[in-house]
């Protein structure tokens, strides 16, 4: 059984790597054959698993966010303070948009699924993760008009081929009923990557990079919208993205998350 699960896993990997390398018609013969011919495997451990994403023993190893937590960042906290306490990250350095909430922390499987997501075209991914997400965002959901993925310049979408931001966000409206308009925000400039810069050196990089477009204005003016986004660090890009938007004079904007990173457990003011 060992044997032939490393066969499996092994042809797999074969499989994977050559779709990458092949667009067009292999591609997508490889994709089919090995949704056919072999088990589907966790993103994280590389296990047999039925469906999609993780095994349960790497589904246990997720951490996901639930109250208490800051009103405003979304922050867990150690114990609960109460209704309505925010987080000293939340009162020393308010973001521009109202709430955002995570599904899960920033941890190593979360980090799996979203590297599989974002580079290793598992878009098959986003029904689960964009689920979880839809569950942790209820209450925003709620309040949405309209939801907005974050954009990608045009170049690097042409390169990545598609924005997994707007494959969470599909998912998302599916399952909310809440509109999908990905047309609202465009990304004007490209920007560095985010990985390994510092939080004032992410705020400049983004800085001015996001734009409502001239003829969508109308559109933004007066409407609730719910940013989403893959994961959320500093909150540079999305503070970007909200302000663009409130410029555009929208009521008001939140945020919702697959995963956000938590540095520390924080405690209330």
């Amino acid at each position: 059984m060992e044997s032939d699960t490393i066969v499996q896993s092994s042809l797999r990997r074969r499989l994977d790597d050559a779709r990458k390398l092949g667009r067009g018609v292999w591609s997508l013969t490889s994709r089919a054959v090995l949704d056919v011919a072999l088990p589907t495997l966790c993103v994280a451990c590389r296990e047999p698993v039925a469906g999609h994403g993780v095994c349960a023993q790497c589904w246990t190893r997720l951490s996901f966010i639930a109250p208490p937590f800051c009103e405003r960042l979304g922050i867990p906290f150690v114990y609960d303070p109460g209704p309505g306490l925010l987080s000293m990250e939340a009162i020393a350095s308010p973001p521009v948009y109202r709430r955002a909430r995570a599904a899960v922390r920033y941890d190593d499987v979360a980090r799996t699924l979203v590297h599989a997501l974002k580079y290793q075209d598992r878009i098959d991914l986003a029904p689960t993760m964009g689920g979880w997400m839809t569950r942790a965002g209820h209450e925003l959901l709620r309040d949405a008009d309209v939801l907005v993925p974050v954009p990608l310049h045009w170049r690097r979408g042409w390169s990545r081929r598609y924005n997994q931001s707007g494959h969470l966000a599909k998912t998302i409206a599916r399952l909310s009923g809440v509109s999908l308009d990905p047309a609202l925000l465009k990304r004007i400039r490209p920007t560095e990557q985010q990985i390994g810069l510092s939080k004032s050196e992410r705020t400049l990089n983004v800085q001015g990079a996001f734009a409502v477009p001239a003829e969508q204005k109308a559109r933004v003016h007066g409407r609730r919208i719910l940013l989403i986004d893959d994961v959320l660090t500093s909150g540079s890009t999305v503070n970007a993205c909200a302000r663009a938007l409130l410029r555009a004079r929208a009521a008001q904007v939140e945020v919702l998350v697959f995963a956000r990173v938590v540095e520390l457990l924080e405690n209330p003011i």
